[in-house]
């Protein structure tokens, strides 16, 4: 049933030809919004689709008791015409399962309306403390330590007695049972894999954090993604008195410059003084746990993901600002510790949950040729659930079904990373230059001049929250910057195919004792190449930001046991950049930046070490910073280049 587009794409290792300039800092970028009404219109969830569902579902309301005695409000959508036992779909949320009102009704109820039509009993559940359950909500509760008691609880034991609640109490059912979610509610997802019911079936866990100090909402590599922390925690993490309907309201930030409200708050220890006044414990517990200690550890879902015996639907966005590192990483560990369980990976050129939501066929500036989420939902998720729930459809599990973004074609392997690549090193070179041909004569270098109070921005919109659109944005005003170095590549002679995960090692020296460091990989486009239909930004030159992370240099060897670095010191710096499936177009030039703020995603390095959480503002230094090249240190980003 996979029939895409399938050709050979031809590569060349080019070795750069000297300097290139950086293109001008044009500060627009193409925007885009995302509310309820668009999620509905991409599910087929529109005004005659609700009336549909109100005339062939009932809604019913229940207190569901967990084994500790605690009871999670739940709402349960019967199918009036199903004529056979249908399967169950359940999805547990911190979000609220609203509309609770008796005669409203979500829209979608499922992944998407197909799955209304098909015909399932669909069970949503507010987790524990959250909304109309009861109990107390924990940010990432982690799993409880086995042997475990009769009565005790996790979200795994929930999932489980959610399931065994629903077999025994609702009607209809055929006595399989699936389960889905995005973002949190995927981890939820997950959560429910572990020591799993017998009669779940089928789980697609899409977009779900796995490691919240190595690579998801909190951390990346040890720094701390202040921004983004700040919004989701104000909303969704805030102490509650009672169970209730009403859901928060987003914080008041008092500017549109998110840059200026964090550059003012000063260190993350700040702001519960400024803003939270106690009111959100989960921001104070980051404070405390500076380390990947066992706060963290506890956390992390991967090592739990064994004994998992039904099959598993992956969902991951290229361009996910959020959640990327925990779906592919969930993927790869299960694929490492249950050989012979069905493990599809599926990714696509989304943001955060776009597959679910994304109406057309672009991201921000950047087309894609194809409706992706259409695409997905209509020929591999409905399937999935389909063909294991009920024995329907002619669903034939691919191990990758997989994006490749520049062609713009949809892909199938038998494992991901695809067997056929090669590593191909591409090395930083002397006047801004990048060479696949050698590292270069010994030697050679670049500085820059990182200050604290001037930190390179993460985005050149001014905005207060994350967004979704800086994963693809354009990013020459952050090339005209002098605290960033660039490195770019001639035009490519031929296509140019990466696979895999983009691997940074760089070798650097600072005049401090700590300091960040980011790499960036990014596609930049003919001088001739014709404008845009999404946008207003100039697509002649435009520098697309493909890949990019960071690493806090006192976790360069140790998460656990931070290390601080030797002023002057040359250092070597390894970071994963993580996976893409991206073609470089012929014309097109390949550049790398360099530098050591990424602000507000992430929050300023002191460039010393001392605490940063609780940093002053005299403790904030400006550093001097050195990257090294040549063959003695031979700086490169390393791609796996499809032959």
């Amino acid at each position: 049933m996979f029939d895409f587009e399938r050709k050979r794409v031809g590569i060349a290792l080019l070795a750069a030809l000297g300097a290139w300039g950086c293109g001008d800092g044009d500060r627009a970028v193409g925007t885009v919004e995302f509310t309820e009404r668009s999620r509905e219109a991409a599910n087929g969830g529109d005004a005659a689709h609700l009336e549909w569902l109100r005339a062939n579902y009932d809604k019913s309301e229940h207190m569901v008791p967990m084994r500790d005695g605690t009871e999670l409000y739940s709402i349960v959508y019967t199918p009036r015409f199903a004529t056979d036992p249908v399967p169950v779909m359940l999805f547990r949320t911190p979000y609220s399962i609203a509309p609770y009102e008796p005669g409203e009704y979500r829209n979608p109820l499922g992944p998407s309306a197909e799955f209304d039509r098909a015909g399932y009993v669909f069970v949503f559940q507010d987790v524990r403390g959250k909304f109309r359950s009861q109990g107390d909500f924990e940010v990432i509760r982690p799993l409880a330590t086995k042997p475990k008691g009769p009565t005790t609880v996790d979200e795994s034991t929930d999932n489980y007695d959610a399931i065994e609640w629903a077999l025994a109490n609702v009607e209809g059912h055929n006595d399989k049972v699936g389960q889905w979610g995005i973002s949190y509610p995927g981890w939820q997802t997950v959560m429910g894999m572990v020591d799993a019911h017998p009669a779940l079936a089928a789980s697609s866990p899409q977009a779900s954090p796995s490691d919240m100090f190595i690579g998801d909402d909190w951390h990346h590599n040890g720094a701390f993604r202040v921004m983004y922390a700040f919004s989701w925690l104000a909303r969704n993490a805030r102490r509650r008195d009672a169970p209730t309907d009403v859901r928060p309201g987003g914080f008041d930030y008092g500017t549109n410059s998110g840059y200026a409200f964090f550059l003012e708050a000063g260190s993350a220890a700040n702001i519960d003084a400024l803003y939270f006044h106690g009111d959100v414990p989960a921001w104070n517990d980051f404070i405390e746990h500076d380390t990947y200690d066992e706060y963290w550890q506890r956390q992390n879902a991967l090592p739990h993901l064994r004994k998992i015996d039904h099959p598993i639907l992956n969902v991951a966005g290229w361009f996910d600002t959020e959640d990327f590192y925990g779906p592919m990483s969930i993927y790869r560990a299960i694929e490492a510790g249950n050989p012979g369980t069905e493990n599809t990976l599926a990714a696509g050129p989304w943001l955060h949950g776009g597959w679910s939501r994304m109406l057309g066929d672009h991201l921000g500036c950047i087309e894609f040729a194809d409706r992706t989420s259409v695409t997905f939902q209509r020929d591999v998720q409905l399937p999935f659930f389909e063909h294991h729930l009920r024995g329907a459809g002619d669903w034939t599990a691919p191990e990758a079904f997989v994006f490749e973004t520049g062609t713009n074609v949809w892909r199938t392997h038998d494992r991901w990373p695809p067997a056929n690549i090669e590593q191909a090193p591409l090395y930083l070179a002397g006047n801004g230059a990048l060479s696949f041909a050698s590292a270069g004569p010994p030697g050679g270098s670049d500085s820059y001049t990182s200050d604290p109070d001037d930190p390179v921005p993460f985005s050149a919109e001014e905005r207060t929250t994350l967004g979704h659109l800086w994963k693809v944005e354009d990013q020459r005003f952050a090339s005209a910057r002098p605290d960033v170095l660039v490195y770019q590549s001639p035009p490519l002679r031929e296509d140019l195919t990466i696979a895999g995960p983009i691997l940074a090692d760089i070798f650097v020296s600072t005049t401090g004792t700590d300091s960040d460091w980011i790499v960036k990989v990014i596609d930049v486009y003919p001088d001739d190449a014709p404008d845009s239909p999404f946008c207003d930004v100039p697509m002649g030159g435009y520098q697309m930001h493909l890949a990019g992370e960071i690493m806090r240099g006192r976790f360069r060897n140790s998460l656990e046991h931070p290390e601080a670095m030797v002023p002057g010191e040359v250092t070597p710096i390894h970071i994963d950049l993580r996976d893409r499936y991206h073609t470089f177009k012929a014309g097109h030039r390949i550049m790398v930046h360099v530098q050591s703020s990424w602000f507000p995603a992430y929050d300023r390095n002191t460039q010393q070490f001392v605490d940063t959480y609780r940093a002053t503002p005299d403790q904030y230094i400006t550093a001097e910073q050195t990257v090294y090249r040549g063959a003695d240190h031979p700086s490169r980003v390393t791609f796996g280049v499809v032959r």
